[in-house]
């Protein structure tokens, strides 16, 4: 489940071919390739985007290194703005190179109080946020390598859960240095590791950017790098950690000579070549997930390795999207890889399955109930059903193993309750549901979005869009779970009132169907209590494999149902990250935006 990336930090030599330098690393068998940006800017935004074309097509994850002068603890007001001048520019040619991160400093800790750092260096995030947020690359911030410096990974991660953008980035020299030369075994590797990703959420470590380089250190930390082999620290205890973790890296060389760069290269691939899985690929298609998953053959059934629970799965190689050839072994493994994005929007929330036994063109069906075959380690929470008559078991989303195994028993898409079992009456979002009536256009869906957007702000919330992957689009309004469901689809209701008298040739709230027709309805009952909608990142039964994918408010209008599938999500979410993660932090309430309204006096 493992996937290494290799890559040096080098810029082409003056005059070199950019074809011919990239050819040499992807001979080399590289993988990645940081551009060291670190004394100035050599390239200009038209240049970048031609090499990072050229990158691409060779299959090499480009990263950019910003400037050492781009730092955020800088105590002067206006060099802090330059500094952050930078390091905006630098991930604005991040963008043009098609980076999905760069990597800066924070800079010198002045002797400052941690706090008090910390305080300007969210100030700074704050200004540089608007400016940089949408842009699809991540802000990699580097440990720090000696006591002068500033930026422990609790102090990345600290930031990472505040701004969206934010990444860690493990500089393993850096932390060799700081811990006084303890990174010489595997474990010593692996409880870093773990600390990571304990620390972070699974998207954005999903892979984890690291820097290599053998140094020199003392009392204070780092002092200079040194050629690979004359000091102490070695890549091939972090390798094997790497892999007997089931982790993904994107690990850079950063030594200062070609002949060190070779040597970590020799070693990364005797280590992975050493520790591998037995069996075969999960997956058939030619599709490059991360975390891929070996099986072995047992009697009828494969069991997968490196997994934490028991689990089997059967007739993998059966195909379920007929067009594609994409087969449930193909779905497992989508799965498996989208685990670290999609669990957090499953975590406590009942599940309904939509099952596809023979694929996406035979019979399915909604179950409900937990089926009573599944596993004992299955988490099942209780819910109060008046219309199945009393209490029933649903099964809870916990783990990757119980992805896999909603996945084995041809569970195509995730339909998790809008609420968790610990407030099972209160859900935690507002769902507005633009669904397209016969005779109406895309763009009419647009519209309506793009008005609910101005309607929010003008009541005081925020609302975050998604394709739902099918036909429609949703927009999800997060809440603190303190309202009850008939108050949410009331005011879902009251509001989708508002956008129909404001834009009636495009939207509709008429229960009639062939009233509808040319027009898309905004559908409030899907906020009532049992009523759920596919989850972000659930795959969608239709030819293709189309994922219910969150969006920027730029992208409503540019990309459309099926423009994102299992194939082609990765490197989105590489380089955005999760979008709905500010959906599950809540933070609103309906109040204000009742008293706007006029229906207050309805709470």
């Amino acid at each position: 489940m493992t996937t290494i990336r290799f890559g040096i930090s080098e810029l082409p030599p003056e005059g070199a071919d950019a074809v011919a330098f990239l050819d040499g690393l992807v001979e080399q068998g590289h993988r990645a390739l940081e551009l060291p940006f670190t004394k100035g800017f050599p390239w200009k935004e038209k240049h970048c985007e031609q090499f990072g074309l050229l990158a691409a097509e060779r299959d090499l994850r480009l990263s950019v290194h910003a400037p050492y002068f781009a730092g955020l603890t800088i105590p002067d007001e206006d060099r802090g703005k330059q500094s952050l001048a930078a390091m905006e520019h630098t991930m604005k040619l991040g963008k043009a190179l098609g980076a999905p991160v760069i990597v800066a400093h924070f800079g010198s800790a002045y002797e400052e109080e941690p706090s008090a750092l910390m305080d300007r260096i969210r100030s700074r995030l704050d200004y540089v946020a608007p400016k940089v947020v949408d842009l699809g690359v991540g802000l990699g911030l580097e440990t720090a390598g000696n006591k002068s410096s500033f930026g422990s990974l609790g102090d990345i991660a600290q930031l990472a859960s505040e701004y969206s953008f934010v990444r860690p980035v493990v500089d393993w020299a850096h932390v060799h240095a700081m811990t006084g030369g303890q990174l010489v075994t595997k474990e010593a590797f692996a409880s870093v590791l773990a600390f990571v990703r304990e620390s972070f959420p699974g998207w954005m470590i999903q892979p984890l950017q690291v820097q290599f380089s053998d140094n020199e250190f003392g009392a204070s930390g780092e002092i200079r790098h040194v050629p690979y082999g004359e000091g102490t620290l070695r890549v091939g205890p972090l390798i094997e950690a790497v892999q007997e973790m089931g982790l993904s890296m994107v690990l850079i060389s950063e030594a200062r000579d070609m002949k060190s760069h070779g040597l970590i290269w020799d070693e990364v691939r005797d280590h992975m070549t050493t520790v591998g899985s037995p069996g075969r690929p999960l997956a058939s298609a030619g599709i490059d997930f991360p975390s891929k998953v070996s099986v072995v053959k047992d009697g009828e059934r494969f069991v997968p390795q490196q997994v934490d629970r028991p689990i089997t799965f059967s007739n993998i190689d059966k195909v379920f999207f007929p067009g594609d050839s994409y087969t449930k072994g193909d779905l497992i493994q989508y799965y498996t890889s989208i685990a670290p994005v999609l669990l957090p929007h499953l975590a406590g929330r009942p599940i309904s399955m939509s099952r596809y036994p023979d694929g996406i063109g035979g019979p399915s069906f909604y179950e409900k109930r937990a089926p009573g075959h599944q596993p004992d380690w299955m988490k099942i929470v209780p819910v109060v059903s008046d219309s199945m008559g009393g209490e029933i078991d649903f099964l809870v989303a916990d783990s990757t193993e119980s992805l896999m195994w909603f996945a084995n028993i041809a569970c195509v898409e995730m339909h998790p309750f809008h609420s968790t079992a610990e407030t099972p009456d209160m859900p935690s979002y507002a769902i507005f549901d633009f669904d397209p009536a016969e005779g109406s256009s895309w763009e009419q869906l647009v519209a309506g979005a793009q008005l609910l957007r101005l309607a929010l702000d003008q009541v005081g919330l925020v609302g975050y869009p998604k394709l739902s992957g099918s036909k429609g689009l949703h927009v999800y309004v997060p809440l603190e779970p303190v309202h009850g469901y008939p108050r949410v689809r009331r005011f879902v209701g009251e509001l989708g009132e508002y956008l129909a008298a404001a834009n009636p040739d495009d939207i509709t709230m008429e229960w009639d169907k062939p009233k509808r027709k040319g027009k898309v309805f905004v559908d409030h009952n899907r906020n009532a209590s049992g009523q759920t909608v596919a989850s972000a990142y659930s795959v969608r039964p239709l030819p293709g494999a189309p994922v219910a994918t969150p969006l920027t408010w730029e992208e409503v209008g540019e990309l459309q149902n099926g423009d994102i599938t299992i194939a082609n999500i990765w490197d989105r979410l590489r380089r955005y990250g999760d979008l709905f993660a500010p959906v599950l932090a809540g933070g609103q309430t309906l109040d204000q935006a009742e008293d706007a309204l006029g229906i207050a006096n309805l709470r």
